[in-house]
């Protein structure tokens, strides 16, 4: 039987990202898991912490975040912590589709629901999209497409807004993933920049739902501004998220090329645990169930949704490891009064704890398993979604996770 150095359970970003630090270490990875992860459906930008002002420099105003929570999963890396694991993640992505900050902060950039939204890194095909003028805005549609309404969007952001035919009959009804493998096309590009530029009034900047291109987004975008002489900027919307999509396709290629196994549809549903450490983990391909031993392992199988933690009517759980999972004393604490209102529900909060070097541990602090490593935003004390943290969470302790097991 193989022997690992590393198994990671889950492929999410955080998933991705540790399987890749530990094999940037010489380690000999497993990564697994039932899906393509979360990036796929969620992923657009890197949020570290959306709370924060975006006219605050962030390593500053995040150090001093940090300072006053020091239960949240950044206390485990703190700044440095954080900017040595995005320093990583932004040298998977080399020119022209790159990630960067536009200035020392957040960034408010538009959404698909016509808001605005704080984010810290964002690729290169949004960046365009910032500080808008919504008298030199146009926000494109295409007719078909009912993820992204351009006249919608453009009402709430006061700017024009145009639904455009798309250049070949009989594409209307496509979806996101089908839209992008057109967009890869050169005169499927050249025909819709003509569109939209017959629909254009003096307009200096474009925005157009995130399908720019699954291979070469950067080119998408040079040449709809090449034809249509103005700026052309993504604008997320709906899952599935195609900036998602790019993100978890780079990262794959990546671990390819660094001799990385991975299995991809198969849940890992047992884990051979003695004497405080995991041994091996099993994973299901009906009929057959194969066990994979490691000297090492990351859980990064994050929350509900892709059952990293699972409710019954009593009690919330970790199904692979039996963690404790930190969480309100009852079900009936886990959400308050109102479904709408400025404070995060307690579930939100719900994790398993670690100690500062991501091993699992129980109330008391005791290290339950000496040879895991937790990742993600199955960590508990965060508010992923209203801090707009989870890609920050995910990258840095994934990162670190994977450093820690492979000192340990």
């Amino acid at each position: 039987m193989t022997r690992w150095d590393v198994i990671v359970v889950g492929t999410g970003l955080a998933g991705l990202v540790a399987a890749r630090t530990a094999a940037e270490q010489g380690a000999k990875v497993l990564l697994c898991g039932r899906g393509m992860g979360s990036v796929t459906l969620f992923g657009n930008t890197i949020d570290l912490m959306g709370a924060i002002d975006p006219d605050k420099d962030m390593g500053t105003a995040l150090s001093a975040w940090i300072a006053a929570h020091q239960e949240h999963p950044y206390a485990r890396t703190g700044w440095a912590g954080i900017t040595e694991a995005l320093a990583g993640f932004r040298s998977l992505f080399p020119a022209p589709y790159t990630f960067a900050a536009v200035g020392r902060g957040n960034s408010l950039i538009p959404t698909g629901a016509g808001t605005l939204r704080p984010a810290y890194l964002l690729p290169v095909t949004m960046q365009a999209g910032v500080g808008i003028a919504p008298e030199e805005t146009l926000i494109v549609g295409f007719r078909g497409f009912k993820d992204f309404q351009g006249d919608t969007v453009a009402l709430h952001l006061g700017c024009r807004g145009v639904n455009v035919p798309l250049p070949r009959y009989g594409l209307e009804g496509l979806g996101a993933l089908g839209l992008a493998r057109l967009m890869d096309e050169a005169p499927f590009q050249e025909g819709l920049g003509e569109a939209i530029r017959r629909q254009m009034a003096g307009e200096k900047r474009i925005g157009l739902p995130a399908v720019l291109g699954l291979k070469d987004p950067a080119l998408v975008i040079q040449t709809l501004e090449s034809v249509t002489g103005a700026r052309v900027f993504e604008i997320p919307m709906l899952p599935p998220s195609i900036p998602g999509t790019r993100i978890f396709r780079r990262i794959r290629e990546v671990l390819i090329e660094k001799g990385v196994s991975i299995l991809l549809g198969s849940p890992v549903i047992r884990a051979d645990v003695k004497q405080g450490r995991c041994e091996s983990i099993t994973v299901q391909n009906p009929p057959l169930e194969t066990p994979y031993r490691a000297d090492r392992f990351i859980l990064a199988t994050g929350r509900f949704l892709s059952g990293g933690l699972l409710s019954d009517m009593e009690r919330i759980s970790e199904p692979l490891f039996h963690l404790p999972v930190f969480q309100p004393a009852s079900r009936g604490e886990w959400f308050r009064g109102r479904f709408f209102q400025p404070e995060s529900h307690p579930i939100h909060r719900a994790g398993i704890l670690t100690d500062r070097a991501l091993r699992p541990v129980d109330e008391g602090g005791k290290v339950l398993l000496d040879n895991v490593r937790i990742a993600g935003s199955i960590l508990a004390h965060h508010e992923a979604i209203e801090e707009h943290s989870r890609e920050g969470i995910a990258i840095a302790t994934g990162h670190w996770a994977a450093k820690g097991v492979l000192e340990s």
